[in-house]
């Protein structure tokens, strides 16, 4: 969210904010807004795809800088679309800006466009440091602020919303947060911060009720938008008609809207008066308590609905969470079992699945490609059709219930399943109606969707996902149809499946054959499964080099992860290689890197293949994780960095070999041709398996995608990240008995 034009007018007024050390407290993140930040301000790769290696090490930096002064992180992370649907037409807004920025980063101009991968590496990276984080079902700001009030700590953040949240620890900017630069002496260290509170704004106008500070933000336009006839209310403000008393007649016009608007509500005693004079001037007829008009639809009762979303409640359900509740997660909704439930609460579950399964609905994030063909999220739609039917593959109620938001769909009506949001045990549009469900041992963090269970037969028609992607340089609405797999899986058993089932699931899907990956590590599977899914599917088809540059950028990340603090057992476990020979391969790979102002231009053809590259993995992560991990997460940070794995394309298609970048690196020979035969194998390209069947054109005929099944074999060991990972690294320097667990 954001209300309009607040951070200028703030910023702008150097007595709201206040210099602060700080240190020793606890800090309440937004961590959207947080890794946004960190991306974008601190010169990080757009253009290429992304340098994910790159954005480890910043955030670590930043991680290592709040423990360094005693600071304990609390991360809050928005989750899927607001089921209220108020804030949809934004997003869709910032998703047509962002296909254009992505164009213009693709003819060398400016723009801001976030790297497909840069969320999951975020919660990568927490998870690995041990920081306190939580997925919200949807928007996080007022969970972040109920959370930060309760605490009494501040909020760290870009949004101007916490503006508005009457926060007793206050609002910490971003923009102001000294992070790379701390002071005092090394037991007494702090962070150079400016801090916001509520009571500044109300004492520069008169002591004005912080109350009326929402009825502010609803006036002047959130992100949730301006209510339909606010503008006849602000064109009196402009003409001078409404002065500071709340009178009428002429006065002295203020510096603007901002100041004019808070000018005017500062004379009124609390925001009924307030809205109690607004349906007078608008003319409202019958006004009931409170200023709120008993004529449904009337400006006063849409403003009191809107102050709504800034209303905080004395508890927050979070303090339970992160005090130990994350079992408590009540009776799951949506038909989404429990272990889904919190997995998704735990950021192991990508807002997508989210979407998909409340709202029948998904945004596909631009990326910088070539414009002129089809969006790079095109090559992994069978890998998203799978995820659709999956989480179609319900109960018979729960299907039934389905049918009502699919029968939207099919009408290409808006809103779909969860139309309105449950909080508290009641139903409305907003925040601040009241805490998360709540359950017997304190909190609930699952998926709410507040529509009753239909008791009705089922219709046989397909159910379908609305997708909105790029089409040329517009944004469409796309309906992708939901596929049956072959190997079915029911959602409301999901935790119960064998691990060896969901894995036949998920390689059936990619098309990959469970032998065929048998001699690569056990936490590189899953990535080598989507190089050769995306060799089958992208269009056009990737040549050889690029495959051989994504692959060599793997050994690097693989040589680089090794040569991180803590990851010396790997060298100790295999004492027998020259790991000072390695540690100069990487050093060779990691030269060839696109640096910093050159003048060639970028290949955009390499970069639209890449971002095909990604929107499959992308998908993949998303499917292994409905699937609770039947392999384990892949180290995203170490899979892909784009001015590298560009710069090694360059190399490659200047006529060099490959393997001349590996010499006398045995490790990374070998790993080299494991993944490499994995990705070419023969076995890793049969014929399309049922899931498939079907398929149709998205996007007005953007042309066939073929897809490979194969079987599931033997179940393999799932895990989370890291899970066996001692052992299962240098698999592949054992011999081919030994390895083959065919």
């Amino acid at each position: 969210m954001g209300v309009h034009g607040l951070t200028t007018y703030v910023e702008g007024n150097r007595n709201f904010l206040q210099d602060v050390k700080f240190r020793d407290s606890r800090l309440v993140i937004d961590g959207c807004s947080l890794f946004f930040r960190l991306y974008f301000n601190y010169g990080l790769d757009q253009q290429h795809g992304g340098d994910y290696d790159a954005f480890t090490c910043l955030l670590s930096q930043f991680l290592s800088a709040l423990e360094a002064c005693n600071i304990q992180p609390y991360v809050v992370l928005d989750g899927g679309i607001d089921p209220s649907d108020k804030k949809f037409p934004t997003l869709r807004q910032r998703l047509q800006s962002k296909i254009k920025e992505a164009d213009r980063l693709s003819h060398g101009r400016n723009g801001s466009v976030l790297p497909l991968l840069t969320r999951s590496v975020f919660i990568e990276v927490l998870i690995q440091r041990g920081v306190p984080l939580v997925q919200c079902p949807a928007e996080a700001d007022w969970d972040i602020a109920c959370l930060a009030h309760q605490w009494k700590c501040p909020v760290l953040t870009n949004d101007s919303d916490f503006y508005i949240f009457d926060l007793p620890g206050g609002y910490l900017p971003l923009h102001y947060f000294q992070w790379t630069n701390l002071n005092g002496k090394a037991s007494h260290r702090y962070i150079s911060a400016r801090c916001y509170t509520t009571t500044g704004i109300c004492r520069l106008y008169g002591g004005m009720n912080q109350q009326l500070l929402p009825l502010f933000a609803v006036l002047v336009g959130n992100d949730y938008g301006t209510p339909k006839d606010a503008d006849a209310l602000l064109g009196l403000l402009d003409a001078g008609v409404l002065v500071k008393g709340g009178g009428r007649g002429k006065g002295r016009a203020p510096a603007s809207r901002i100041e004019g608007l808070l000018l005017w509500l500062s004379s009124f005693s609390s925001p009924g008066e307030a809205l109690e004079e607004v349906s007078r001037l608008m003319g409202e007829k019958d006004r009931g308590p409170r200023g709120k008009s008993r004529e449904k639809g009337g400006l006063s009762s849409q403003l009191w609905a809107g102050m709504q979303e800034y209303h905080i409640t004395p508890q927050s359900s979070l303090a339970g969470w992160f005090s130990g509740g994350k079992t408590a997660l009540g009776r799951p909704s949506s038909g989404m079992p429990e272990c889904l439930s919190l997995a998704a609460a735990q950021g192991l579950l990508a807002p997508l699945v989210v979407d998909a399964i409340v709202m029948r609905r998904v945004l596909l994030i631009p990326q910088v490609e070539n414009s002129k063909l089809a969006s790079s999220h095109c090559s992994a739609s069978n890998i998203r059709q799978a995820i659709y039917g999956i989480l179609m593959q319900r109960g018979q109620d729960v299907q039934a219930e389905d049918m009502t938001a699919q029968e939207k769909i099919n009408q290409g009506t808006k809103g779909g399943r969860g139309a309105r949001w449950q909080r508290g045990g009641q139903v409305g549009g907003g925040r601040g109606q009241g805490d998360i469900l709540p359950t017997q041992q304190g909190v609930n963090v699952g998926f709410s969707n507040s529509a009753a269970t239909v008791h009705a037969e089922v219709s046989s028609s397909p159910m379908c996902v609305e997708e909105y992607d790029r089409v040329d340089l517009n944004l469409k609405k796309n309906i992708l149809e939901a596929h049956q797999l072959r190997t079915p899986v029911h959602l409301d058993t999901l935790g119960q499946a064998p691990v060896a089932v969901r894995l036949g699931v998920l390689l059936d899907v990619l098309g990959m054959k469970q032998s065929v990956l048998a001699p690569v590590p056990l936490h590189l599977r899953l990535a080598v499964a989507v190089i050769a899914f995306w060799r089958r599917v992208a269009s056009p088809k990737p040549s050889q080099p690029q495959v051989q540059a994504l692959v060599l950028g793997m050994i690097y990340g693989e040589l680089s992860s090794n040569n991180q603090p803590g990851a010396t057992h790997y060298q100790q476990a295999n004492p027998q290689l020259n790991w000072a020979a390695e540690r100069q391969v990487c050093a060779g790979l990691d030269r060839q890197r696109v640096r910093p102002g050159e003048r060639r231009g970028l290949d955009v053809g390499a970069a639209h293949s890449f971002s095909q590259w990604q929107a499959c993995l992308w998908s993949a992560l998303c499917l292994n994780q409905l699937l609770l991990l039947p392999l384990p997460e892949p180290h995203i940070t170490w899979l892909y960095s784009g001015t590298l794995v560009h710069g090694l394309l360059r190399y490659l298609k200047g006529g060099q070999a490959a393997e001349s970048l590996l010499a006398g690196g045995s490790f990374s020979v070998h790993l080299y041709s494991s993944l490499l035969d994995a990705v070419r194998s023969r076995d890793s390209k049969t014929h399309p398996s049922s899931s498939a069947a079907g398929r149709g054109k998205r996007g007005g005929g953007r042309g066939r995608r073929e897809r490979g099944r194969g079987r599931g074999g033997r179940g393999g060991r799932g895990g989370g990240r890291g899970s066996e990972e001692i052992n299962n690294r240098f698999a592949l320097l054992m011999s081919e008995d030994e390895s083959d667990d065919d």
